[in-house]
């Protein structure tokens, strides 16, 4: 399903992947045959507000279908080949990473589409398969557009630091048809895209894209982390919003959306640290050396109760001793 043109230059691919900036990627024209691009849009699955709940739980204007046999016959033929030796042999050629695994439960991955007016702040990704224990190594991102303008936003960026803009590096790609753009994931590959805005009579409904994750069995030392989930930063206000600027209508609609998805993130950070504290205080109490199980009030109001029958204990004996003439 990859042209035969991709594997005959992967040599070429491969060394752009490897030195690229600001990490290793390689942006792809024609990744795949002519006629598997076409049906792949064809069948290219409707909206579905079911498949449309972010991080949140909020119906949002991004679908993601990870079953793709249930798409249509094609897309059942096109997740077998996902899965398969050739094409796990094919981006290991193109990237140079050996023993590539696939991703057999399309976690997050499959059919993605972004309505107007989306946008993905930038993030670092997860970074194990928590099914099968492997190492999260490459997004492959294969676009499904055949007319898009840049500035209508929606490109993939590539970032250094987000956290930095000043000094952040950057690469950028229009998601058009057929073109695959790859890169590696780590705990610094920081990408995303800006806000679509479509103009009206474009003819054009949303931003399609096909999203393959591979994994490996291991990875370099220094690459390795605790598995974490998406780290994700807001990005920064606009640069137009400088000293002496006169806000539009837009630029404050602007404002209001980026302070209400910091207040978003914090807001799903509390929760987490919560339940991950909850889930750690359960665990402590689990392996606990001093049985039975019990928590530090329980423990500290049973010591209490001992105090107190140790000096009725004492009390009775000194009250025996004087009935018997002795004392205490």
């Amino acid at each position: 399903m990859i042209r035969a043109n991709v594997i005959e230059r992967a040599d070429e691919i491969r060394n752009a992947f490897q030195n690229a900036s600001p990490f290793r990627h390689a942006c792809i024209e024609n990744f795949l045959n002519e006629d598997i691009a076409r049906q792949a849009l064809a069948d290219f699955p409707g909206f579905d507000e079911d498949a449309a709940r972010n991080e949140f739980g909020d119906v949002g204007r991004k679908a993601v279908n990870t079953d793709l046999p249930r798409i249509s016959p094609f897309y059942a033929q096109l997740s077998d080949y996902l899965v398969s030796d050739d094409f796990m042999d094919a981006m290991s050629a193109l990237t140079g990473i050996a023993g590539l695994k696939p991703d057999v439960n399309q976690f997050g991955g499959g059919t993605h589409e972004n309505l107007d007016g989306q946008s993905l702040d930038p993030h670092v990704d997860f970074n194990y398969d928590m099914a099968t224990g492997r190492h999260r190594r490459i997004n492959l991102l294969i676009y499904l557009n055949p007319v898009w303008d840049e500035a209508w936003g929606g490109c993939i960026e590539l970032h250094r630091n987000p956290r930095d803009p000043e000094h952040d590096e950057t690469a950028a790609f229009a998601p058009l048809f057929n073109r695959a753009v790859m890169f590696e994931t780590n705990e610094h590959s920081w990408h995303g895209f800006r806000r679509i805005a479509i103009p009206p009579g474009a003819g054009v409904q949303s931003r399609k894209c096909l999203s393959i994750y591979l994994y490996t069995d291991d990875r370099p030392e220094d690459e390795i982390a605790p598995p974490h989930g998406t780290f994700y930063v807001p990005p920064p206000l606009p640069d137009t919003l400088i000293e002496g600027h006169t806000l539009t209508g837009e630029d404050v609609a602007e404002i209001r959306d980026r302070i209400q998805r910091w207040s978003h993130w914090l807001e799903f950070h509390q929760k987490r640290e919560l339940r991950m504290s909850q889930e750690i205080e359960d665990l402590r109490v689990a392996v606990a050396p001093e049985p039975p199980y019990i928590n530090r009030g329980v423990r500290h109001h049973a010591a209490a109760m001992l105090h107190e029958a140790g000096e009725l204990v004492i009390a009775f004996g000194n009250a025996v001793g004087r009935l018997f003439g002795r004392s205490g």
